[in-house]
């Protein structure tokens, strides 16, 4: 396991599910995490358990905000610089699946709002912490992705088309950063047990929800993969979407699914 001992990771979306897991991940090698959400019950609580001596070897900061907003997350990357000095990895995980409607259904602004989050939520992220990993010479950048950026699925018109304009970001900042020393990477981490599939379940609409519930990874799994991302073995991927849905991408990350065998 690498360690991130004097490092710092900011986890947009880390109240639960892959956000949450990532804290702790980071927390347990040693990095400061800092975990974002829109309200403070539940990155407070994740705070406090990494901040107990006896569970982690990092320290965490739990910072609200809203991803939607740009003040909002330049506020939180400004906030980091003072207590800690330096940013050395961004994870934007913030996401939502509400509300799943075929298109001549769905609610225009609950539409929008979805669209603000998934996308302008990375978009603020990125925007907000490259200036400064330039002045430091560098940084990772994870993009939570999905297999919705490559295939349209029904009721999904705002996830999909989000996911797929996140990957297009992914891109977009490799080509313009990796000259400065800046990873952006995406991660496709195929279907995941937590809150958002339980919501995707209870929809019963397309394939996905039919998914039988053992089928699904937990979120340490991926937790474990954004932590890869952000090591030199990572730098391999940049620019791209790299995917534990497959033996070869598990195997690289140290996971090891049933059918694997």
């Amino acid at each position: 396991m690498s360690s991130f001992e004097n490092k710092t990771v900011i986890i947009l979306g880390a109240s639960r599910g892959i956000g949450a897991a990532t804290a702790y991940q980071f927390a347990a090698q040693g990095a400061n995490v800092v975990l974002v959400a829109r309200s403070s019950k539940q990155i407070e609580m994740h705070a406090g358990k990494i901040n107990n001596p006896q569970n982690a070897k990092g320290q965490a900061l739990a910072l609200t905000a809203d991803v939607a907003s740009y003040a909002d997350v330049r506020t939180v990357i400004e906030k980091t610089l003072v207590i800690f000095g330096s940013i050395d990895y961004l994870v934007n995980n913030a996401g939502v699946i509400e509300p799943i409607a075929r298109l001549d259904e769905s609610d225009p602004e609950e539409w929008s709002k979805a669209i603000d989050i998934n996308i302008k939520g990375v978009y603020n992220g990125m925007r907000a912490v490259i200036p400064h990993m330039k002045k430091q010479g560098g940084g990772v950048i994870v993009n939570l992705s999905s297999g919705a950026a490559n295939n349209a699925l029904e009721g999904w018109s705002h996830y999909c088309a989000s996911k797929a304009a996140v990957k297009m970001l992914t891109m977009a900042g490799h080509k313009e950063y990796a000259e400065y020393g800046i990873i952006v990477v995406g991660l496709s981490p195929g279907t995941v047990a937590t809150d958002m599939m339980s919501t995707i379940k209870d929809s019963g609409v397309n394939p996905v929800s039919q998914l039988d519930w053992t089928t699904h990874i937990p979120p340490e799994w991926p937790a474990k993969a954004i932590a890869f991302l952000c090591t030199e073995q990572g730098e391999d991927f940049a620019g791209t979407d790299f995917s534990i849905k497959t033996p070869e991408g598990r195997a690289l990350v140290g996971l090891k699914h049933p059918s694997d065998e």
